[in-house]
């Protein structure tokens, strides 16, 4: 396969950690086309929205690599300063749907979940919007309303309909709140253990090469893997320095690459969606 560069003077403007997966292209040998017929396990790679700083990165390494990932949506601030369901964001979405990329609800406004109520209703907390950092009494229904919502701003930006699950934010979630995402035919996918790729803790703790480490000596078959497309509090990003080594390694041990679509768990809910 032969990369396709842009010019001299369009790579002198992009950002250094999206120079670095592009020159890699060129010493790097292409995906194996034959891999497929020696899979031994599968990694299902899985990205939430946050700064959106890593986005265009993650997206050129999947792309070089033709692996197709599942991304959860929420409408996240983003470090150009907008949000990352802004429709100035469609040709980015609309791009990785076209690439045959899997999409789900991570809430629309990141909500984040605080408990259950005695009367059946939960108690949230918005990250974002209207409702900010304040603690709300939600039905199940306004629970549904909320995932629906990034379905809705989906469509409006791609043509095309979220699949049928979706992931809380820091992923916790309570009985009621399980029992709201299923109401509305939502199916919550969390991620392994070995499987968080460790991107929201601080790089002064837990650096990039022992993040690696761990990913790559504990993945075991049909794992979910969980990162983010951009964190702002760490100083070091995960994705720059492990996204590359990371499918690289799996690759090497003969793990291939799929979307939940596919994933034993919830390949049943796609199938019935369409």
């Amino acid at each position: 396969m032969v990369s396709t560069l842009p010019t001299v003077p369009a790579i002198c403007k992009l950002p250094r950690s999206l120079l670095l997966v592009l020159l890699a292209m060129l010493v790097m040998p292409a995906t194996n086309l034959a891999q497929a017929g020696s899979c031994k396990a599968t990694i299902y790679l899985t990205f939430d929205t946050g700064s959106q700083s890593q986005a265009e990165l993650i997206a050129a390494n999947l792309r070089h690599h033709q692996i197709k990932a599942t991304f959860f949506l929420a409408n996240e601030k983003t470090v150009q300063g907008d949000y990352s369901l802004d429709m100035n964001w469609s040709p980015y979405w609309k791009k990785l749907t076209e690439e045959g990329h899997a999409f789900g609800s991570h809430t629309f406004d990141h909500v984040y979940v605080v408990g259950d109520l005695p009367d059946g209703r939960i108690a949230v907390k918005p990250q974002f919007g209207a409702q900010a950092g304040k603690t709300l009494q939600w039905t199940a229904q306004e629970y549904c309303q909320e995932l629906r919502r990034v379905d809705q701003r989906f469509f409006a930006m791609t043509g095309k309909k979220l699949d049928p699950f979706w992931r809380a934010p820091g992923g916790k979630t309570t009985p009621n709140l399980l029992k709201a995402g299923q109401a509305c035919a939502y199916q919550h996918v969390g991620w392994a253990p070995a499987g968080f790729s460790g991107d929201e803790l601080p790089s002064e703790k837990f650096s990039n090469p022992m993040l690696l480490k761990r990913a790559l000596d504990k993945l075991r078959d049909g794992d979910i893997f969980m990162a983010h497309l951009g964190i702002w509090s760490r100083k070091q990003p995960w994705a720059p320095e492990n996204l590359e080594p990371l499918i690289n390694g799996l690759k090497q041990k003969s793990f291939c690459f799929a979307t939940l679509r596919e994933h034993p768990a919830y390949q049943n809910l796609h199938q019935q969606k369409k």
